[in-house]
């Protein structure tokens, strides 16, 4: 497919070749773009040799400072798949200042027949892409893509990560400077493997001496086309590691039996066990209940949706990577359109002062059209297809999700064993790794351990540090009348409602701090039903009186699970005891920086509290939790990775000296 669409804002097409109007430059040689990647970036770093020497499972990770059309992407890509193990990863990581329309990217791609696999594959997913990061998985997992959209001297040195080799491609020094200034590449050094490779095409001055500060031996080889001479380079020298906190560093590579085990077949688990199966590990997902998704992920539907903040919070980043993550993922699981889930768009209406206050902070960013519009009343309700109170902000590509369906697409895998009705009550940390225990007896054995059993994590003696809590949430099903069928988006505001299906519309949902049953009841209901009449009072008059008695309607309750601060634990687990020993001393001094290395209980990690928002945040965390056990570069910032860790409660009561 090759989509249709406006050109970006940031390119001019001169005599059939893609310009940057910021830059006034080309993207590529005018002589052969394709020859030109192949000659500098490929062949500079001596790729398909080191490709075809990979270890069977190995991965190798390809850093580039400017993703312009994706050209080298592609091309990179059809070499690994030339070269490289069958078995093994390439991982590439990618900044954009100005990512490109999909509109743009299909013509330029479009150039290279040879290509026309890998333009496909990327514009399957790829659209106007916002302000962040943004993880793309291809080939069921052989290759990922991570692209950070934005300033590279603002992205790189928020990146945790090693890279093998380096496509150094920003335009000419001459007319964008600031990509190729000493502080970028330092951290291009900061973020290379030992002995890790460079390419440019440019041999200016500044760049050599650049590179050769930040530890690379560098040389002059015979340039392409028009250029007699291009560099390429070799780090030698890295730089002296700066002080980071352990408290928040990863544990050692796992290189151990790649096996583990997933607690939890909810959506935080399934997510886990499909991220890891997509890297060759095999998974045993365990669960007490007899069907996947049968707590909270169970909801029959849910809105795919978030409120963000116009600041640049670590709630914000996390839901727009993790919205954008989702909603491009839907439709590669073999999910159903339109019965498992629609990308029909969610509106989210200009209820009160201050939420109006907030949309015009948050469309005043600038956010491309695709992920994000704001529209006034009229306009408003034409999108929803019914009458609205008011505008609101729209979310083209997001819209509803079946969870349960979600949770069994992601659990598909050959590499996924599904054992339910399997109570893991206790782990035991044995010769092998650990021991999953029901009572007294073991039900499975494995290296690696992921607790994403929601509330219940807490309940494994290692884990009973993590401050969860539980939230009651209550969803209302409504039958269709004929004029509300003509909802075509999910509209939100303090609650929501989706366009029905199978005749029936979701309504939701509650939020109740202190009640832990999991009964329906008709007060919960009225309580979405007066939301519902608040939210678009045209459609809850549409529904019809026979429609809106509490007392008849369906639903289900279901308890979430979430933290104090409201963002999920995804990481590694320390042990508690040597964890406040270790860093006592913090409790003096917050500023010390320690180096005594984190007292992770290996192999051991966890995944719940995502709330409300599992739709958003639970896919991505798989593709977290998979890059900590394979050392790849994680889908999001590191400020965003820290405010996730499961130790930032310990490390805040050890300061506080509540520890």
């Amino acid at each position: 497919m090759s989509p249709t669409g406006d050109t970006s804002p940031f390119i001019d097409w001169q005599d059939g070749q893609p310009v940057s109007r910021r830059f006034g430059d080309v993207y590529f040689s005018r002589d052969s773009g394709l020859e030109e990647t192949r000659h500098v970036f490929l062949e500079g770093n001596g790729l398909r040799e080191r490709w075809a020497a990979l270890p069977p499972r190995d991965r190798f990770t390809i850093g580039e400072t400017g993703f312009g059309t994706g050209l080298n992407f592609a091309a990179a890509w059809a070499l690994w798949e030339e070269a490289a193990p069958a078995e093994a990863r390439l991982r590439y990581v990618s900044v954009e200042r100005d990512p490109l329309a999909p509109a743009d990217i299909a013509r330029t791609l479009a150039m290279w027949p040879e290509l026309a696999p890998y333009r496909e594959a990327l514009l399957t997913q790829w659209s106007e892409v916002p302000p962040g990061w943004h993880r793309f998985v291809f080939a069921g997992g052989r290759v990922v893509l991570t692209l950070l959209a934005g300033d590279v001297s603002a992205t790189l040195p928020r990146l945790d990560g090693r890279c093998d080799a380096w496509f150094l491609d920003g335009f000419a020094p001459a007319r964008n400077p600031e990509m190729w200034q000493p502080e970028v590449l330092a951290q291009v050094a900061r973020l290379s493997a030992p002995g890790a490779t460079c390419a440019t095409y440019t041999v200016a001055g500044e760049i050599r001496r650049g590179l050769e500060a930040a530890g690379f031996a560098v040389e002059k080889t015979p340039g392409f086309g028009r250029k007699r001479e291009m560099l390429r380079g070799v780090l030698r020298t890295p730089p002296r590691a700066a002080w980071r906190p352990p408290w928040f560093t990863r544990p050692a590579r796992y290189t151990h039996e790649r096996r583990a085990i997933v607690i939890g077949a909810g959506l935080a688990g399934a997510s886990t066990a499909a991220s890891l199966a997509a890297r060759g590990w095999s998974v045993t997902l365990l669960d007490r209940h007899e069907t996947i998704a049968a707590e909270a992920s169970g909801n029959p539907q849910g809105a795919l949706y978030a409120r963000l903040s116009p600041h640049a919070t670590a709630l914000t980043e996390l839901a727009t990577t993790g919205l954008e993550y989702t909603a491009h993922s839907l439709p590669l699981l073999g999910l159903e359109r339109g019965a498992d889930f629609d990308s029909c768009g969610v509106l989210q209406l200009e209820y009160d002062h201050s939420e109006r206050v907030r949309q015009s902070r948050l469309a005043a960013q600038g956010w491309p059209s695709g992920f994000l519009v704001r529209l006034d009343r009229s306009e408003a309700s034409t999108q929803a297809g019914i009458t609205v109170p008011s505008g609101g902000l729209f979310f083209p590509r997001t819209g509803w999700v079946r969870p349960p369906a979600l949770c069994r697409a992601l659990t598909t895998h050959s590499a996924v064993e599904v054992a339910l009705g399997r109570a893991a009550l206790s782990l035991r940390q044995v010769s092998s790794g650990w021991e999953v225990r029901t009572g007294a007896r073991p039900i499975a054995t494995a290296p690696v351990v992921v607790i994403a059993a929601s509330g219940a994590s807490a309940a494994f003696g290692e884990a009973a540090h993590l401050p969860l809590r539980s939230i009651r949430g209550q969803l209302t099903l409504i039958p269709e009348s004929p004029a509300s069928r003509s909802l075509r988006t999910v509209l939100c505001g303090e609650g929501y409602i989706t366009p029905a299906v199978g005749g029936t519309h979701s309504l939701g949902a509650t939020h109740k701090f202190r009640d832990t049953s999991t009964t329906a009841t008709a007060a919960e209901h009225a309580e979405n039903l007066a939301k519902l009449a608040a939210l678009a009072p045209t459609l809850y008059a549409a529904l019809g009186p026979e429609h809106l008695d509490p007392a008849r309607l369906g639903g289900r309750a279901a308890l979430r699970c979430s933290s104090p601060d409201y963002l999920p634990l995804i990481g590694p687990v320390v042990d508690r005891m040597r964890f406040a020993t270790v860093y006592a001393r913090l409790a003096h001094d917050a500023t010390l920086e320690i180096d005594a290395p984190s007292p992770w209980f290996n192999g051991l990690y966890v995944n719940t509290a995502h709330g409300s928002r599992g739709l958003v945040t639970a896919p991505l965390s798989g593709e977290l939790l998979a890059a900590y056990l394979d050392d790849e570069p994680p889908p999001l910032p590191g400020s965003v990775v820290e405010a996730v860790h499961p130790s930032r409660f310990l490390l805040r009561n050890l300061i506080r000296r509540r520890l």
